[in-house]
């Protein structure tokens, strides 16, 4: 049975209501026999990298970039993983108070140097969550369930 890892680092209503819609997302109508394991940021593995087909990542913007504890994620499972998931289906949603450029650039980066292939294009919602937000993170956490289904 396929396996999808949702990475997060949840740290504000905002993330958590992100967060809670990308899991309803991967059980969406027709998706089926999809494992799905979450894990915060600062605890996911190399070994959880390396037991999944597909990933989900979740992250604040802090500073215009990625939240130390998604960075954290990377620096502790891009070597050990570095060849081992070469064209896994990812997607990725960011939430921040403004411009995400630079987030956004090094999840791409980094997922591009892991082979990781994007399936879906990113959510990435500045301000406020507004009806639109939550649903956006729902499509493409069940667009990269799909694939793995």
């Amino acid at each position: 049975m396929p396996s999808l890892l949702v990475v997060h680092h949840t740290t504000s209503p905002a993330t958590q209501e992100l967060l809670e819609a990308a899991l309803a997302g991967t059980r969406a109508e027709g998706i089926e026999g999809v494992t799905v394991e979450v894990r915060a940021a600062l605890a996911a593995t190399a070994s959880d990298v390396l037991a999944a087909d597909g990933f989900l990542l979740g992250t604040p913007v802090n500073i215009g970039y990625i939240s130390g504890a998604l960075k954290h994620f990377f620096d502790q499972v891009y070597y050990p993983t570095l060849t081992a998931k070469a064209g896994a289906p990812y997607g990725a949603w960011l939430h921040g108070n403004n411009d995400a450029t630079g987030a956004l650039r090094a999840i791409e980066s980094i997922t591009q140097g892991l082979g990781w292939q994007r399936v879906a294009a990113p959510v990435v919602v500045t301000g406020a969550i507004d009806k639109d937000a939550p649903e956006a993170v729902w499509e493409l956490a069940a667009t990269v369930a799909a694939h793995l289904a």
